[in-house]
């Protein structure tokens, strides 16, 4: 089974809850679609567990997009790598376990993905004539700060169901659930990912205690909250 999940930011312990709800294993894949880090107590921690975990696929967010900004601006002015390591462990409460393989990974992450069903970026892709454009085609700014594709009236026909997060569903709907967004000719929706245009994956988890994700085969949810 494929999972799809959004802006867990440093909630580990609900992280891994949510993998034991859904039976996570071998066989399965995640998709990780950006802010991985920051907000919650564990962000480094949870860094590490993904990006050790084969059948993890992680894209990156706006907030690791701003981290290797910090970073690189960081590396640019000093010799001393370790002062730049130092000031970059400050960033985070269990920064302590920072090293610069995890960096590395980070550096390294995509920010988009795309399979046989969806197409996964951070915050959004261009629209132009009510049809979504390859995220290819977008600049990396887009894929990770876009606001605009969140809105109710985006509504992208054609092309695959795209999957996001970035914004907490409860600014839209003042319910922390993931949202799907039905295609025209499929208006109530339906148990196929096709059946959708878009869908709505950032449960705020930050704020709403609430952390949740997406089964694709059937679009069924799943959801873990703190105890």
């Amino acid at each position: 089974m494929d999972y799809c999940v959004s802006d867990i930011h440093g909630h580990y312990d609900l992280f891994c809850r949510l993998l034991d709800k859904v039976k996570f294993c071998g066989g399965d894949k995640l998709y990780v679609l950006g802010d991985i880090i920051d907000k919650g107590a564990d962000s480094v921690r949870l860094a590490r567990l993904l990006f050790a975990m084969p059948n993890a696929v992680c894209i990156a967010g706006n907030h690791e997009y701003d981290f290797l900004k910090y970073y690189r601006a960081l590396m640019s002015r000093t010799e001393d790598p370790e002062t730049v390591m130092d000031r970059l462990r400050g960033c985070f409460e269990d920064g302590g376990l920072l090293d610069w393989e995890t960096i590395d990974a980070m550096e390294s992450l995509p920010f988009f993905v795309e399979t046989d069903d969806f197409v996964g970026v951070h915050a959004g892709v261009p629209v132009e004539d009510g049809k979504p454009l390859p995220a290819a085609q977008a600049t990396c700014e887009q894929l990770v700060y876009d606001r605009r594709f969140k809105d109710a009236d985006v509504l992208p026909q054609g092309g695959k169901c795209v999957l996001y997060g970035h914004t907490p569903v409860r600014y839209l709907t003042n319910r922390d659930e993931i949202l799907f967004y039905p295609r025209r000719e499929t208006p109530h929706g339906g148990a196929h990912i096709a059946d959708y245009c878009k869908i709505h994956l950032d449960t705020g988890v930050a704020l709403s205690g609430i952390l949740g994700c997406l089964r694709v085969e059937d679009c069924r949810t799943f959801y873990v909250r703190e105890r």
